[in-house]
């Protein structure tokens, strides 16, 4: 179980409270590098040094991590985002700027992402798309507060919605309808085969939301749901990106191809930085089924349950 800290500055298994003491060190003056450190700052570095020995993510440590450029806060047990994720953002902004009539009527595109965790994907297209909007949804309240703090803290909250909203439960894309139809649906979503779950590290193992990695017996559950809802909410020839595990294109193409009343197809797969084939891109091919005309912000006071 994740450690936090005490008001005795020892280790305590209280899950979801701040996991460091105050950093004495981010805000030090380039005058003082040479100056002996205080006892305060040697007991911190011997109680961050504890917290690293116990397995502790460095993310959850040090309370902040850099993704695309923005510094975010980081807490247990929202899942810590990857490297490879700021591929798959820089995939979909290459796919905004090559389509520019992929747009929403403020003159961005809508995107909706699903399973927000920190708001990493979501408050990073924002930043380098200042015209978009986006509808960021997770079941974890825990993720839900802290993409509103992420968003708050940069200054981005104007243009993003989140929601508290399980895409697993029936109907629940119906929750989404108002918000109109979306340009681009992005995910980063829980992929890991359930059989290789006891396989991670004990970093995330110990401290991570388990429900943010394990993706069932073949990594495929939320994936589906994702793309089960996607024709409901996607406007015509809209996009899907997803981040999944290296054995899902086949799986995923097989999927689809059992599925045409969905009207999706497989377009592109990309590999990440060490190879593996890591992205995919999926395309709506058949008129758009559910959604309204842009609402835009309309629904801001409406109230959804996961």
């Amino acid at each position: 179980m994740p450690r936090s800290w005490s008001v005795t500055g020892r280790p305590s298994l209280r899950r979801g409270a701040s996991p460091r003491p105050r950093n004495p060190f981010q805000s030090l003056r380039p005058v003082l590098w040479t100056q002996p450190l205080t006892p305060w700052q040697l007991q911190c570095i011997q109680e961050l040094s504890s917290c690293r020995l116990q397995r502790m993510p460095v993310q959850y440590i040090l309370g902040e991590w850099d993704f695309q450029g923005l510094s975010l806060k980081m807490a247990p047990p929202v899942f810590i985002p990857r490297p490879e994720t700021e591929e798959l953002v820089e995939w979909v902004l290459e796919e905004v700027a090559q389509r520019s009539h992929a747009v929403g009527a403020q003159g961005g595109p809508l995107i909706l992402e699903v399973g927000c965790g920190s708001g990493a994907i979501s408050l990073s297209l924002l930043s380098q798309l200042p015209q978009s909007r986006v509808i960021a949804v997770d079941k974890g309240e825990a993720a839900i507060c802290l993409t509103r703090e992420n968003a708050q803290r940069l200054q981005l909250q104007d243009r993003i919605r989140i929601v508290p909203l399980d895409v697993t439960s029936e109907g629940s894309w119906a929750h989404l309808l108002p918000w109109g139809p979306m340009d681009l649906v992005v995910s980063n979503p829980p992929y890991v085969f359930h059989q290789d779950m006891e396989q991670l590290a004990p970093e995330i193992l110990s401290y991570e939301d388990p429900a943010a990695l394990d993706g069932g017996e073949k990594g495929m559950d939320i994936i589906t749901h994702v793309l089960g809802l996607a024709p409901r909410l996607l406007k015509d020839a809209g996009s899907i990106f997803l981040e999944v595990d290296p054995r899902h294109p086949e799986l995923v193409g097989g999927w689809l191809q059992s599925r045409p009343d969905l009207s999706l197809d497989l377009v592109a797969v990309r590999k990440d930085f060490c190879g593996r084939s890591r992205f995919l891109h999926i395309r709506r091919s058949g008129p758009q089924r559910g959604c309204p005309a842009d609402a835009w912000p309309k629904p801001q006071s409406a109230r959804v349950r996961g």
